[in-house]
């Protein structure tokens, strides 16, 4: 399973450094972080606050539980199910006895049949279903819990309006699809529900497929907020007409004419029930009529799905052809698929499909492009074929060589031991289903599925008012889902309904932020923004800039946020940005200017004459001036102690920095001069100053800066990087060891600490074996240069202290999963 970038989600990221303090001091507060990326699908932020947590021992015992739970769950969502595994097994060990949340245990039941291990899942189900029993509901959703207790998804719902239809009439009409400018829907007598998930229903008619030829003449009768409230029409408002009479498909400007357009009512005792199967079975056939080439029959036909070219349907009706139905050993009447073709404006060529069977039922077709966009490519179908996990499941078949394959099993991660039906896949490929098998409002439920090709990666269900305590299904929208139909036994019959999302899709909205220079605009590395809500509870996020100096994060919905963008040697900015009433789901960029501060010369006399520069002093001699910088991070160093000695004479005189790490001496020509830089806790620095010719004026050098070094400081080493897992110095890494080196001929006593870091990819005890053999490598070499080995020691980190966002989950460039395969020394001693 690929790892995840879902739903153009940004990823909010969070400091290292502030995680490691908040972990000492408030691991309530860091739960409710890892929570929060946890439900913005961030998870590989997510997978390293809980890994994090996990390494301080003040966590209760509950604590521990939740961490653990939703580490695995995390763990399961991208894809590392061997991980997943264990962390699975770990929560078991930590949770006491008989209070196992159902759908965690679910979760671990699902990661083990994804690992082969259908035995040890099987346990695991039997433990879900056995809790599920004790408690009287029917499933648990598969969103995990949050450490409040509240269920880890989006703080704020999506928002929808829907419309009753005037389409919709005492009989049933469900199921829509769209077909060139219109809709094609399932209709029929009223009785039974169509769709029922108990009992035997009472009689109905038979289903047909109906055809509204332009689906924008629809008029809406009811309309409700994103409350379920109806809304107050303006007398005059809803100008839209419908026709009375929907067509029937044959009765258009493209199929002749048939006896089956003028529908005769006919007995259904059996009533549909969703337990027997898909919902169309009858335990008897004395109504067969003569096979026509037309699709409705007399038997039950619909849902319906169309190519994209709406050249072929595939659409579904119960067992009949040749003019004969047929039966189940049992004498069922099963659904199967058919498919037929447009030619001269007549459906033709009607076929079964090759997987059907007499013996179990498939149906409700939903034709989807393939994983490289080929159109119609994937047929997702809901069965109830011997070898799934409940009821109903849903299966997808490949079209491939002119046919289609052999149908595969969504797997646990989709299909429950209930039912699940009506698919729909969007134009992204992502798919609609409904289900009675999770936890929802009531009876079926619409849920989404995040596909990536044939894989289900995510799940997640639909909100009210879309969803209601009565039966949901048949849902069809854009790949935004802007706007759409749906079905809903809500008004006490199966009507069909149309909604437009009122608000943003997504939990979190995706902003990239840029830091510059102004005036030349290159971008500020090393920058860090400072982002703060306004709304209660939100916490401030500290996050660094890339190289390229970007970020980017995720921000709730219906917020006021500022940014605060710092750098050392620059003026802080703040910018402010704003979620609220934003519909559209585009990401959004901020460009903040970073400027360096005005800079203050030193005047000579108090006021009024403080705003007078104070003129440079007079050069009546030579001059050398010089700047002292940190070795670790290029500040400068105030209070340095700076000698200057005369090779002439041996006279010596000295100075400190200022705050800007600057000194000055006057010096004489013709002779050579020594420059001394030392600091209490930093290591002395030399450096020559070759003599001065005499000149008929004065003159100013500049020295070399001088870089010291202190004891705890940390140095990358430039371009010390390493081909993937490979731990050989290339050629590039050591002309940059020779500099290093020369730095530790330059210090005598200097003792270091030679740091290897990986990437994030790969399993961490190998990444960090490979670093260890890194830093030995490194140690090898300088050693082969005449640095005694007793002034190095050599440490692997791994990926444990990565320098970007590059954690397992998050999707990057080769070259930012290089800049973590770096090599640093620490300073442990100097003199």
């Amino acid at each position: 399973m690929k790892r995840f970038l879902l739903i153009a989600l940004g990823f909010l990221l969070l400091s290292n450094t502030l995680a490691w303090a908040g972990l000492a001091q408030q691991p309530d507060s860091l739960l409710q972080q890892a929570d929060r990326m946890l439900s913005y699908k961030a998870y590989g932020r997510a997978i390293d606050l809980y890994t994090q947590l996990l390494s301080t021992p003040s966590l209760t015992v509950d604590q521990r539980a939740t961490v653990q739970a939703n580490l695995a769950q995390a763990y399961q969502a991208i894809g590392d199910n061997v991980k997943a595994e264990r962390t699975f097994r770990e929560w078991l060990t930590t949770i006491p006895q008989g209070q196992e949340q159902p759908a965690v245990l679910l979760a671990y039941a699902q990661t083990l049949v994804s690992n082969g291990k259908y035995a040890e899942a099987q346990v695991q189900f039997d433990r879900y279903q056995l809790i599920r029993e004790r408690a009287r509901f029917r499933l648990p959703s598969p969103i995990p819990t949050s450490s409040q207790g509240a269920p880890a998804g989006r703080r704020d719902p999506v928002r929808y309006q829907i419309e009753d239809l005037d389409l919709n009439s005492p009989n049933e009409e469900f199921s829509p699809m769209f077909y060139r400018d219109g809709l094609v829907y399932v209709a029929g007598r009223k009785g039974g529900a169509p769709i029922e998930t108990s009992g035997s229903g009472g009689g109905a008619g038979y289903l047909d497929l109906i055809y509204v030829v332009n689906r924008g003449m629809l008029n809406a009768r009811r309309r409700f907020d994103a409350d379920g409230e109806p809304i107050k029409e303006t007398p005059g408002t809803n100008a839209t007409t419908q026709s009375k009479n929907p067509w029937l498909v044959g009765q258009d400007y493209y199929t002749r004419p048939t006896s089956n357009d003028s529908r005769t009512p006919v007995g259904f005792e059996a009533g549909i029930n969703v337990a027997q199967g898909l919902g169309y079975e009858r335990n008897a056939v004395d109504l067969a009529k003569e096979f026509s080439r037309t699709l409705n029959t007399r038997y039950h036909e619909g849902p319906a799905t169309f190519s994209a070219d709406g050249s072929r349907i595939v659409f579904t009706r119960n067992n009949y052809s040749d003019g004969k139905a047929k039966t189940s050993a049992e004498n069922v009447n099963k659904l199967k698929l058919y498919t037929a073709q447009q030619a001269n404006g007549t459906w033709v060529n009607i076929e079964e499909l090759p997987f059907n069977s007499d013996e179990y039922s498939v149906g409700h077709p939903a034709l989807a492009k393939g994983t490289d966009g080929t159109p119609d490519q994937l047929l997702f179908f809901a069965s109830d074929m011997p070898g799934g996990f409940g009821g109903t499941d849903l299966y997808v078949s490949k079209w491939t060589n002119g046919k289609w394959g052999e149908p595969i099993n969504l797997g646990p991660t989709i299909n429950t031991q209930s039912n699940e039906l009506f698919p729909f896949a969007d134009e992204n490929g992502n798919l609609y289903f409904a289900t009675d098998g999770r936890r929802g409002k009531g009876g079926l439920d619409i849920f989404f599925a995040a596909m990536d090709g044939t894989t289900v990666e995510s799940i997640e269900t639909i909100d009210a008012p879309i969803n209601s305590s009565g039966d949901d299904f048949g849902l069809i929208t854009d790949g935004s889902r802007r706007t759409g139909y749906f079905s809903s036994n809500r008004n006490g019959s199966d009507d069909i309904f149309r909604f437009s999302r009122q608000s943003s899709l997504y939990g979190c909205r995706d902003l990239t932020i840029r830091i510059y220079a102004p005036g030349t605009d290159v971008p500020i590395d090393s920058a860090t923004v400072l982002a703060k809500g306004n709304r209660t509870g939100q916490t401030d996020q500290m996050l660094m800039v890339d190289k390229n100096g970007f970020v980017r994060m995720c921000l709730e919905a219906e917020s006021d946020y500022t940014f605060t963008a710092s750098r050392d040697g620059y003026v802080n900015a703040t910018v402010g940005f704003s979620t609220k009433n934003l519909t559209d789901d585009q990401p959004s960029r901020l460009e903040i200017p970073l400027v360096p501060p005005t800079v203050i010369i030193d005047t000579v006399y108090a006021m009024p004459e403080a705003t007078t520069r104070r003129p440079a002093r007079p050069l009546t001699n030579s001059r050398i001036k010089g700047i002292v910088l940190s070795e670790g991070n290029g500040a400068p160093i105030e209070g340095v102690t700076v000698r200057l000695k005369n090779e002439c004479n041996g006279a010596i005189v000295k100075t400190e920095t200022n705050a800007d790490g600057s000194y000055e001496f006057d010096i004489k020509e013709g002779c050579d001069y020594t420059l001394i830089a030392s600091k209490p806790t930093y290591g002395t620095s030399t450096s020559r100053v070759r003599k001065l010719a005499k000149k008929s004026k004065p003159d100013e050098l500049m020295a070399t800066p001088f870089r010291m070094l202190r004891e705890g400081d940390v140095v990358t080493m430039d371009n010390i990087y390493y081909d993937m897992g490979n731990a050989s110095i290339r050629t590039d890494a050591a002309r940059e060891l020779d500099k290093m080196v020369a730095t530790m001929q330059h210090y005598p006593t200097l003792v270091i600490e030679i740091r290897s870091h990986t990437d994030s990819r790969g399993d961490a005890a190998v990444n960090k074996a490979l670093s260890t053999r890194r830093a030995r490598a490194v140690v090898d070499y300088m050693a082969s240069k005449g640095i005694s080995r007793s002034r190095m020691r050599a440490i692997g980190y791994g990926e444990s202290m990565l320098v970007n966002n590059c954690t397992d989950g998050v999707i990057c460039t080769e070259g930012e999963h290089q800049r973590n395969r770096r090599t640093e020394f620490k300073v442990l001693a100097i003199k």
